[in-house]
């Protein structure tokens, strides 16, 4: 099987909507697979729910992250040691847990903290579910909060950075 038969092959597989095709001889083996066959390959996202007092509550729709503008992707990277060298002089309170992190105790409540807000040693600052068990995460530094790390509502990893707070 030539070049071209293979083109036309594809052709014919692609607008047939077949979702995949083997092909096997003596001398070749052929594997197509069409873009909706990959697509259905792919995990379906993961919803995770808080109970009770959630159920009520619709869950908002997961936003697309937007894709890096050319001028971000662009700056100079003295830029980016500059911001790196500012983040050092703060304090990152990190997940000691895997899980969901949520800003508030519940979702007709108001955010644990905001940025600007000053914190005290245990104070709590989020909470995280994990294994439905809902565990509050208290500030191990007092200072003020000058960045939130992670969006609302997404999955966390153990020893994430969660808040950047000024000690001083």
């Amino acid at each position: 099987m030539d070049l071209k038969e293979i083109q036309n092959l594809i052709k014919f597989v692609a607008r047939s909507g077949a979702a995949e095709v083997n092909l096997e001889t003596e001398d070749f083996k052929i594997n197509i697979k069409t873009e909706s066959a990959i697509q259905s390959e792919q995990p379906a996202p993961q919803v995770i729910s808080m109970p009770q007092a959630a159920a009520a509550a619709p869950a908002p729709a997961p936003t697309p992250a937007p894709a890096p503008s050319e001028a971000a992707a662009s700056a100079p990277d003295s830029k980016k040691q500059a911001q790196a060298e500012d983040d050092s002089k703060y304090v990152a309170i990190k997940s000691p847990m895997i899980g969901t992190f949520y800003r508030r105790p519940s979702p007709d409540k108001d955010l644990f903290i905001n940025v600007g807000d000053e914190v005290k040693e245990g104070t709590v600052v989020c909470i995280v579910e994990a294994m439905k068990l809902f565990n509050e995460i208290e500030s191990e530094v007092s200072g003020k909060i000058v960045k939130v790390l992670v969006d609302d509502q997404t999955p966390i990893e153990y020893d994430q950075p969660l808040f950047l707070v000024d000690p001083s």
